[in-house]
């Protein structure tokens, strides 16, 4: 889901950074049943759902019964949680942006993760109290260390300054950390993006464990296997604003690539410049391989219909 809505001038931007978590394990099973029937009418799929909820867990052997929650790893729980939000949350969002803003709202939710931003303060601490209120009531809560409040957007960098505080604060989402930038000729206002630090830590403690396990199996089946990590890692991550990081990922993988292969061996010391010339044969070199958010939106479909 992503929507905006509003005819502000485009202030300083409070974001209220929303998780509904734990969600799967707190999903209401009779309020899922009702919000299915609302677009299934047959009633064999209605209780294939139901049996698929009640099945219970199987932990060490023991069945446990679960009288809510969605099945946890089932396929057809994000399809189930989409549902549920979408009733829960989606068009309450709408109603509530119709109804209480007078300023602009900007609404971004990819599963159980959202983040809705404002142009003025006063209505997202007002949308984040009805917020609490509305979720409660279909058995759902805020993430208490994610969920907050910020002050983010174009004018924030000079409005802190102005009150002399520091840099506004970042946030995450999707795997990424979201910060307020300005253009390199100082032109404006620039939303920067960049791999998690905790994302990165995590893929490059997987990459080591995997090299060491297979330091014996040659520099070409571990480049080529390497290659494809690097490729799919700038596939998702490589947007603009994270090129740096981008790169630093990639010397690290060679960091750790260079540890398994000298510990492969005594006998002859691999220098760090050999390293790099193996490396650079294999590993893709890191670019941006997406565009700008507004000349991704300006593409046009067969017929001329703008993607949105």
């Amino acid at each position: 889901m992503r929507s905006r809505s509003g005819s502000g001038s485009g202030g300083s931007t409070g974001y209220s950074i929303a998780t509904f978590n734990p969600f799967f394990d707190k999903v209401d099973q009779k309020w899922l049943v009702r919000f299915v029937e609302h677009r299934i009418g047959d009633r064999r799929i209605i209780r294939l759902i139901g049996k698929w909820l009640t099945a219970g867990v199987l932990e060490d052997g023991h069945l446990i019964e679960t009288e809510e929650g969605t099945p946890q790893g089932a396929v057809i729980s994000p399809l189930l949680a989409n549902i549920y939000l979408h009733h829960a949350y989606d068009q309450w969002v709408h109603q509530w942006r119709q109804r209480c803003a007078t300023g602009d709202v900007i609404v971004v939710r990819y599963a159980d993760d959202s983040i809705v931003g404002f142009e003025h303060r006063h209505e997202a601490e007002q949308f984040l109290a009805d917020l609490k209120a509305r979720l409660a009531r279909f058995g759902l809560n805020l993430h208490p260390e994610k969920t907050r409040l910020i002050e983010f957007g174009r004018n924030a960098i000079a409005n802190r300054r102005t009150r002399g505080l520091g840099k506004p604060e970042t946030f995450d989402f999707l795997g990424f950390k979201h910060y307020c930038a300005t253009r390199r000729d100082g032109s404006g206002f620039v939303l920067g993006r960049k791999p998690m630090a905790k994302r990165m830590r995590t893929k490059l403690r997987e990459i080591k464990e995997r090299l060491m396990a297979t330091r014996h199996d040659g520099i070409d089946g571990q480049g080529k296997w390497l290659a494809q990590v690097l490729r799919g890692w700038m596939a998702y991550y490589a947007v603009p604003m994270s090129g740096s990081a981008i790169s630093a990922f990639r010397h690290h993988m060679i960091e750790r690539w260079h540890g398994a292969l000298m510990r492969r061996s005594q006998r002859r010391r691999l220098t760090w410049t050999r390293m790099k010339t193996i490396a650079d044969r294999y590993l893709p070199f890191p670019r941006i391989l997406h565009p700008w958010p507004e000349k991704r939106f300006l593409v046009t479909i067969q017929g001329g219909s703008p993607v949105r």
